[in-house]
């Protein structure tokens, strides 16, 4: 079984996939060029089905199990915001006229990769492409236990020791070689490696059950 794990970064994608007892990775700069290899089963670390009111079940489930650290799943994606403006401030403008929560910059500088991941998803509905989490992921292999920010050491060294124990032994390559140069962080290759982990393994998933699906018809599930 191959599964592939994304998660983005400034100029692409990191893409981990996992053939049997085979880990390998790559940094393709679009979503069409990382899914262009055969595979089975995706996990991308992307909101995949956008509710018009930027509030979705599975946001506010992966907070609730990610407390006291829910503010790591960020809220508010919609559709709208990047097809109509593009300019965060004349948007969030835009929500509240429509009492709706306005959208934080982060989230906003996501808006270029959740429109190519969606414009893709949409095209290509015959393809298994999953929405996840990698906090989710990490918290499930962490025993439940919340981990520590992956920005400081400690959260770093722990997330690496979770990783390791799932056969990721070209990890400590991955992270000081061959990723330099690429332009991806060290929490990026972690966080791409999580993905694939719930690709492969489809364990969880909030909601749990057949999940709610947003006006295009795409589910709203975070599977970890």
């Amino acid at each position: 079984m191959s599964a592939l794990g994304l998660d983005g970064f400034t100029k692409g994608w990191v893409a981990v996939r996992l053939d049997d007892d085979r880990r390998s990775i790559s940094f393709p700069s679009s979503i069409s060029e990382a899914l262009s290899i055969g595979f089975d089963q995706v996990a991308i670390d992307i909101p995949i089905g956008l509710n018009d009111n930027g509030i979705r079940g599975c946001d506010l489930q992966a907070r609730e199990r990610l407390r006291p650290h829910g503010s790591r799943v960020f809220t508010g994606a919609r559709r709208w915001l990047w097809e109509e403006f593009d300019d965060p401030d004349k948007a969030n403008r835009e929500a509240l006229r429509r009492n709706q929560k306005r959208i934080s910059r982060q989230l906003w500088c996501l808006g270029r990769k959740i429109t190519e991941v969606d414009e893709f998803v949409l095209a290509h509905r015959h393809l298994k492409v999953c929405e996840t989490h990698p906090e989710l992921v990490f918290l499930r292999l962490n025993g439940g236990a919340p981990l520590p920010s992956k920005h400081k050491p400690e959260g770093l060294a722990l997330r690496r020791h979770l990783l390791s124990a799932q056969g990721f032994t070209e990890l400590d390559v991955w992270l000081d070689k061959t990723r330099v140069g690429k332009g991806a962080k060290r929490d990026d290759v972690l966080d791409a490696c999580a993905a694939a982990i719930a690709a492969r393994d489809m364990a969880n998933s909030v909601p749990e059950g057949t999940p709610p699906q947003d006006s295009k018809k795409l589910p709203m599930q975070i599977w970890y």
